[in-house]
């Protein structure tokens, strides 16, 4: 069970990663050769390389980091439209995916460890 909140969690965060930089890069970016907002991408780098290694203590802040990507998510998904409404839908359900398996790792890993 471990193992598959790992992947899901590695997996949907590495998705997001790549869904933003695609977003903001070339798909639907605010101006037209692309904006800034491609370093929003950026801060997922942080909690990766913990997240791929399994440390619960990562799991644990990348949960709460999380829900910085789902707001946006939300709100850009109510005001924007068209293939970028789309595409911040698709952040809010990796960030949901992301959050899910990151605090049932934390969870489990914690009675594992007990």
């Amino acid at each position: 069970m471990n193992n598959t909140l790992r992947l899901g969690a590695g997996a949907s965060l590495i998705a997001l990663i790549f869904l933003c930089l695609a977003w903001e890069g070339y798909l639907a970016p605010l101006k037209p050769n692309g904006s800034l907002l491609i370093l929003k991408a950026a801060p997922l780098l942080l909690p990766l390389f913990g997240i791929l290694k399994g440390k619960r203590y990562t799991y644990q802040w990348a949960s709460m980091f999380i829900l910085f990507y789902f707001t946006e998510g939300i709100v850009r998904a109510w005001s924007d439209s068209g293939i970028s409404a789309t595409l911040a839908m698709i952040e809010v359900l990796l960030s949901v995916i992301f959050f899910i398996c990151a605090i049932f790792y934390a969870r489990l890993s914690r009675k594992a460890s007990a």
